[in-house]
């Protein structure tokens, strides 16, 4: 069992040992399906942090259900946003950023039908000077790609064109390498103009994303400002949008997206890109750093749901019905929110109608107030140090305690890693993995609460099968529950050993026939092993008619020796009561000798490899057998030591029987006989007591004659008292011949 006890301590630990590993292995192979948990971990960080206040420098000029209704369906003519730019710009914008491409000439004017008309007149030989300026003039009106670029020319406001870049090549294989390259020169001004590459190999890394192409703005329109950026955003592995790519790569060129060259724009400040091996390291302004993940990506520190960022109407803005206020020195992003025009994403806290224009709202307010999520660069060590504690700790602790704190311990760890994770992302923005440490500690739990719900249910088999012949239901269920309890392999404590014996049993044995005697035995010996249960007592074995038993141990009993008295009285009286109905039907009146003695004895599973017994052994469990023969010299029925007689309690009345020296101790031992329970004694039986207490002193002090008066009194009130015959017999004889000198008045036993 001591083995066992090992192995209940290492294999936890083992199992842990297990688990971390898996644990980290699925870390760095960025198992799908937890990282889809993860993802939604962050999602649920974001909702436990709450909404959070903006700059207040970006509104969000929107193509909302109002505006289609006042302005007509959509695709609208680009004189319309032409107008829409110098109203913003002659309103104080700062800067005006579109989410919207321009990226095929506009259909709704009549320019190439004016045209045609000029190519007819051209060839006419008396031509009207008038009216070919009124057609040149006509054209001009109607070339709404020219009136957008002009508007955007001659803005105060910086604009910043939107545009995409195609991430595949499936579907485009009729697009021409001189297309592709005029799209690359339209969309020069969305590159980063600087770059900075620890290395060769940075230069080269591969982390960062290849684009098919640019699919760029006309080049009117891209020619008529400095500033363009794309609206590419990628999903995570769940479809929702946490991302903006910090660049994206085309033929060893660097772009960026929407919000770095609208905030560009707003600073005056050219934005650095900064390259590692492992991709980007992050993205330079002036003086900060815009974080981003190892693949590139500007983690969106989301201020809120839908509308945390004021929408206006275009058409309010085309129609006078909006205070300069709103718009002066303000980031105004235009972009689309009316559900048709299908430009809604899922984000943390939308699940379905997030505008793809507030995604870039957050990134440029969370830069301008440098409030960035990101994974600290002791980031991946500290999610090691997680996913390692959590598995080694409760390896250590679970073996160690109950199912209750088992319970306690892995909850407040679980909890604990939550609140710390959450904490450290409401607080600095950090983000800390939180389902890998997680799943250790929950399959760790889970993997060890089976293995030790296994191994104690054998644990408990073993102690059902060899406990509950010789206890008492109720101790083996408490050793069930408590195993630890149960020093297997013998331990040193206190109990109260309790031997009997069967007064004259080899005459009845030879007096009945064998079937009598074995239904004899077994009536006597069930009789009295249940009244040893009852007192929660250990019976170690019967041997013939005789009955060894122990209280206190393996269960914990503090009133051992008092349980012990009480099981000595009860299978007294209950002997008498057997006694009656034996005689009835004709059978031996069986009487049994009992002896008690409370002491320190090993206790514990004791014999071979093949065959164990819990047993004790020790001086105390010899002394209780001597007691038990002892009480054959005095003529009673059961004998208690002195120190049972002490931690016995005070319900029950004793009386010192004599001091004697038993076979093998050298110290005298002061034995007592428990007469009965205070409650049951009579006045009669108190006065024997008191005549026989009083008699034990004359014979000590050698008063023989007293004494001998002082016991015969007490055979007067209980004419069948042994003790007394035996102490008067004995003062008669130190009559005749007295005791030497210095004789102490305790008596030598001369036999077991």
């Amino acid at each position: 069992m001591a083995e066992n006890q090992r192995k209940s301590t290492y294999i936890p630990l083992l199992i842990s040992l297990f688990v971390i590993i898996i644990g980290i292995i699925c870390y760095y192979t960025e198992v799908t399906f937890l990282e889809v948990v993860e993802l939604k971990t962050i999602d649920a960080r974001f909702a436990s942090r709450g909404p959070q206040p903006t700059m207040n420098k970006v509104v969000l000029a929107v193509i909302d259900e109002k505006s289609l209704d006042m302005e007509g369906k959509w695709v609208w003519p680009r004189s319309k946003f032409a107008d829409l730019i110098t109203i913003l710009s002659e309103m104080g914008a700062k800067v005006i950023g579109f989410d919207i491409g321009f990226l095929e000439p506009d259909e709704h004017g009549s320019v190439q039908t004016i045209r045609n008309i000029q190519k007819e007149a051209s060839r006419l030989k008396n031509r009207d000077a008038g009216f070919e300026h009124y057609l040149e003039k006509t054209r001009k009106e109607h070339d709404y790609d020219q009136l957008l670029a002009d508007a955007i020319k001659n803005a105060e406001a910086k604009v910043v064109l939107g545009y995409f870049h195609q991430m595949s090549y499936e579907g485009l294989e009729y697009v021409k390498e001189e297309d592709i390259q005029a799209h690359k020169e339209n969309s020069i001004n969305s590159k980063y103009k600087l770059v900075h590459a620890d290395s060769q190999e940075a230069w080269d890394s591969r982390r960062v994303l290849e684009t098919v192409y640019p699919e760029s703005n006309i080049a009117l329109i891209a020619n008529s400002t400095e500033y363009a950026g794309y609206f590419n955003m990628l999903p995570d592995l769940d479809g929702v949008f946490r991302l903006v790519p910090g660049s994206l790569r085309f033929q060893n060129e660097f772009y960026a997206p929407l919000s770095i060259k609208c905030l560009e724009a707003y600073r005056g400040e050219d934005m650095i890109l900064n390259l590692a091996e492992h991709g980007i390291s992050h993205i330079e302004a002036e003086n900060f750093d815009i974080f981003t993940t190892i693949n590139g990506e500007v983690m969106v520190n989301f201020r809120g749901g839908k509308a945390t960022f004021p929408h206006i109407s275009i058409t309010d803005i085309l129609n006078g019905r909006i205070s300069k206020e709103k718009i002066q020195g303000k980031i105004v992003l235009v972009g689309a929110t009316a559900i048709g025009i299908f430009d809604l994403r899922p984000v943390p806290f939308e699940k379905n109608n997030y505008p793809g224009l507030e995604i870039h709202a957050n990134v440029i307010d969370s830069v301008l107030a440098r409030d960035f999520l990101k994974k600290p660069s002791w980031g991946e060590a500290f999610d090691l140090m997680a996913i390692i504690m959590a598995g080694l700790i409760l390896g250590l602790i679970l073996p160690r305690v109950g199912v209750i704190y088992s319970s306690l311990t892995g909850t407040l760890f679980f909890i604990g890693h939550i609140l710390v994770c959450q904490s450290l992302f409401s607080g600095p923005g950090w983000i800390l993995n939180m389902i890998y440490p997680l799943m250790v500690l929950v399959f760790t739990y889970i993997a060890i609460i089976a293995y030790r719900y296994v191994v104690e249910e054998k644990e408990k088999r073993f102690i059902r099968g060899a406990f509950s012949t010789y206890m008492a239901p109720a101790v083996v269920k408490q050793l069930e529950e408590s195993p630890e309890k149960l020093q297997l392999g013998g331990e040193n404590r206190e109990i109260t050993a309790f031997f009997s014996d069967v007064q004259g049993f080899t005459g009845i044995s030879e007096k009945l026939e064998p079937p009598e005697l074995v239904e004899l035995l077994n009536e006597f010996l069930t009789e009295m092993t249940d009244i040893v249960y009852k007192h929660e007592g250990t019976v170690d074995k019967f041997e013939g008619d005789a009955i060894i038993a122990f209280f206190g141990a393996p269960n914990d009993l503090q009133n051992h020796a008092e349980k012990a008295c009480d099981a000595s009285i009860d299978m007294q009286k209950r002997l008498e009561q057997l006694r009656v109905h034996w005689a009835s039907s004709g059978q031996p009146e069986l009487r049994m000798r009992i002896g008690l003695y409370t002491g320190y004895a090993v206790v514990g599973n004791m014999g071979s490899k093949t065959r164990m017994d819990y047993t004790m052994m020790g001086d105390t469990v010899n002394t209780a057998a001597r007691l038990e023969g002892v009480n054959k010299i005095y003529g009673n029925y059961t004998l208690v030591g002195e120190t049972t007689y002490r931690n016995s309690g005070d319900t029950i009345l004793f009386r010192e029987i004599d001091s004697i020296y038993v076979i093998g101790k050298k110290e005298p031992v002061r034995v007592f006989e428990p007469i009965g329970y205070y409650t049951e004694i009579n006045e009669e039986i108190t006065k024997a007591v008191e005549y026989y207490t009083k008699g034990l002193y004359a014979y000590r002090g050698m008063e023989w004659d007293k004494a001998i008066n002082l016991f015969g009194a007490c055979l007067q009130t209980s004419p069948y008292d042994g003790p007394s015959k035996t102490m008067m017999r004995r003062c008669n004889e130190f009559k005749e011949n007295p005791p030497e000198k210095g004789w102490d008045g305790v008596f030598s036993m001369t036999s077991k």
